[in-house]
């Protein structure tokens, strides 16, 4: 580690309050930078970032702003105590006490054990009341620091079921136990409600956020208090950053009950196969703890409970329309799942494809598994003959550039392959966790070999996850219980989807797929560019929601054909993508009065995201403004998508935007498509907000 996490020059006292939230983190950011210890836009970008998914207000007037980012040089500890309190979205009000949490994106364990003793204490209201009756900067950082680093023979012990994380743990070793501590848990719920030795149930409890950081610690110090106070036996494993200690095999035998506060999957939820489940977002853990504790010692005693299901991941059955999420919008999260755990399939193998194209030529995708099978760098190629789509032709270079070319291409073409079965398998995992991922990519293998392609990986994940979903609903013999999620469920849905994937699915959408390339590849004139406007729209609707990850999932499920069509999508694709951030980025620059100082910020940073095709650069300005930003944007990606299909602008990359210019062809067509599309929506972005201003100026 190097210095403390908080030093008297990270503590400011009395601030006068430079507006809402947003400006807060920005003064924030500020704080934090001035000491050397980050990049000020980076870390407010992903201050914003985090605020923006999950208000860090808490109960007792105190605010966590906190990310991770490579923006962060060195663990850092802000403190704010602000002279007017500030809305950070806490229920019980505004927060005059600001802590900003700023740790770097390979943040070793022990700096985020520190700050985890950190969150702990901030549910304390003596701590609380210490830190609003601290006189000097010198005092708040001797405060903080005594409950981050405390004197060894003043030091708590560890929670009960909550060690000190050992180097290495992590959500694999949550489930290490696996079927063993399952049929355990099984077994203690067929035998009835374990009690401690006074007869109180024993209660377990897992908490989890995003970050993993902040909110994970806190809602396990509120439930361990809560409890505390009730006299009720608790254990509880925090799945954060720090690594998980996962529960003995005893403490999940003696269980009566369990408790999940958290806003993410959990990992190892099969271990607790059997035991009655109350389960909410992990904020109300902090704010609600009582309650929670209350809520299983209910659910301990009452046979009709909603219980953890026998393959571990969660279920509806019993549980209250509260505490449910619909179909729709759990089949949403299952495609979104994997299609962020296919994105860096197509990355990698994009990129080296692309980059064998660089090397070698555009031919070297007819030679290059023969290529880098059969030379090496002791036996150079020379020019090879291979039959073109015109007939026999040889490849334009030779050497190291086309042995190099083709170990390239090859390497990106095996990720690729990997492509559509990785999207089958995470879809399958969204719904039904760990048992859901064998027969999911199964299930995509099998879509490529009957060439039904991305859509049949997209049916055979929703089918394979359903299945596997399904068989959470049963509750099997204490015997089999273990062998569920291992060996049952994946065996029994690999059989059903691959089956019905390869007797009656296959062969219609392996029909559609072709019926479909082979319409794009024919499409030329108005037709390709009204694709091209269509891309731009869906690009530009929700700035990397769901119908902008399905255009994109769309052209990268493409890429893998080599053919122009494809490319000019993918090229349509990124472009479009570019435009809202930069048009948002220009439009701080022209009219800065526009704007508030926190967003012209996010101004200078949108350059380099738009730059990048990272199409959320735009989120703070949309979320801020939708019905101005997201219109404007949309206009102006329309034109983007319309430019590139009509001067037949192709890549062959999947991501990378300007800094991937090598494999766009014509790059200059790519530029003034992204520059017409960029002046377009700046243009109405800042005419939209100038008639916002004069009207509230004329009502005024």
């Amino acid at each position: 580690m190097s210095g403390p996490l908080m030093t008297p020059d990270l503590v400011r006292l009395e601030v006068t309050p430079p507006g809402d939230k947003h400006a807060v983190i920005g003064l924030m950011a500020d704080l934090i930078s001035a000491t050397g210890r980050a990049e000020r836009d980076g870390l407010e970008a992903g201050l914003l970032k985090r605020e923006e998914s999950f208000a860090t207000g808490m109960p007792g007037g105190f605010a966590i702003p906190h990310c991770r980012t490579d923006a962060v040089h060195e663990a850092a500890l802000g403190f704010l105590r602000l002279a007017e309190p500030v809305d950070f979205g806490s229920a019980d009000g505004p927060a005059d006490l600001v802590i900003g949490i700023a740790a770097p994106a390979g943040t070793d364990d022990q700096h985020l054990q520190l700050l985890a003793q950190l969150s702990r204490a901030l549910i304390r209201p003596e701590f609380l009341a210490d830190l609003r009756a601290a006189t000097t900067p010198e005092e708040v950082s001797d405060l903080v620091m005594g409950v981050v680093e405390p004197e060894p023979e003043k030091a708590a012990a560890p929670a009960s079921g909550e060690p000190a994380a050992p180097e290495g743990a992590s959500g694999d070793g949550a489930a290490a136990a696996g079927a063993t501590a399952s049929t355990a848990a099984a077994g203690a719920a067929a035998a009835g409600t374990s009690t401690s030795e006074d007869g109180t149930p024993v209660l377990l409890a897992i908490t989890s956020c995003p970050t993993g950081i902040a909110h994970t610690y806190m809602a396990a110090e509120s439930l361990e208090n809560a409890a505390k106070d009730k006299g009720i036996e608790l254990h509880v494993e925090t799945q954060g950053s720090g690594g998980i200690t996962p529960f003995t095999q005893e403490q999940i035998a003696a269980a009566s009950a369990l408790i999940v506060a958290a806003d993410v999957n959990i990992s190892g939820r099969e271990r607790f196969a059997g035991l009655p489940l109350v389960e909410h977002p992990v904020k109300r853990a902090i704010s609600h703890g009582p309650q929670m504790i209350d809520e299983a010692v209910s659910a301990a005693a009452d046979p009709a409970a909603r219980r953890v299901p026998t393959s571990g991941e969660s279920s509806d059955a019993g549980a209250d329309s509260g505490s449910r999420q619909s179909w729709p919008r759990r089949i949403q999260g299952a495609v979104m799942t994997g299609v962020s755990y296919m994105i860096p399939f197509v990355a990698a193998g994009g990129l080296l494809m692309a980059l064998g194209f660089l090397i070698a030529g555009f031919d070297v995708a007819f030679v290059a598994e023969d290529v880098a099978t059969a030379f090496s760098l002791g036996s150079l190629p020379d020019h090879l003959t291979y039959e073109g789509p015109t007939g026999e032709m040889q490849t334009e270079k030779a050497g190291l550039a086309l042995y190099l070319g083709a170990v390239l291409f090859t390497l990106g073409n095996l990720g690729m392959g990997f492509l559509v079965a990785a999207l089958s398998g995470y879809i399958a995992f969204g719904l039904a966790g760990r048992p859901g991922i064998a027969p999911g990519f199964i299930g995509g293998a099998v879509s490529v070999a009957v060439g039904a392609g991305f859509l049949g990986g997209l049916i055979t994940g929703l089918l394979a996850g359903l299945v596997a979903l399904w068989f959470t609903t049963l509750t099997p013999p204490r015997w089999l219980a273990g062998l569920m999620p291992v060996v049952i469920i994946p065996l029994v849905t690999t059989l059903v989807v691959g089956g019905l994937m390869l007797v009656f699915l296959g062969r219609p959408l392996a029909s559609l797929m072709t019926a479909l390339q082979d319409g794009l590849t024919g499409m030329s004139g108005s037709s390709a560019i009204l694709l091209g406007v269509i891309i731009g729209l869906m690009m530009c609707f929700d700035l990397g929601g769901p119908v902008n990850k399905a255009a994109y999932l769309f052209a990268t499920a493409g890429l893998s054909q080599g053919t122009e069509a494809a490319f000019q999508i993918m090229a349509a694709v990124m472009a479009a993508g570019m435009v809202p951030p930069l048009a948002m980025a220009l439009s701080t620059v022209v009219r800065r009065k526009l704007y508030s100082p926190v967003e012209r910020e996010n101004g200078t940073t949108a350059w380099l995201l738009g730059a990048a095709f990272i199409s959320e650069g735009a989120i703070p300005f949309a979320a801020a403004d939708p019905l101005r930003v997201i219109p404007s944007s949309m206009a102006g990606g329309a034109v983007t998508g319309a430019l590139v299909m009509a001067l037949g602008v192709g890549s062959q990359a999947p991501h990378g935007g300007i800094f991937v210019a090598f494999a766009i062809s014509p790059v200059w067509g790519f530029v003034l498509a992204i520059l017409v599309g960029t002046l377009i929506s700046a243009a109405l972005v800042t005419g939209l907000k100038e008639l916002g201003l004069r009207r509230s100026s004329a009502a005024a």
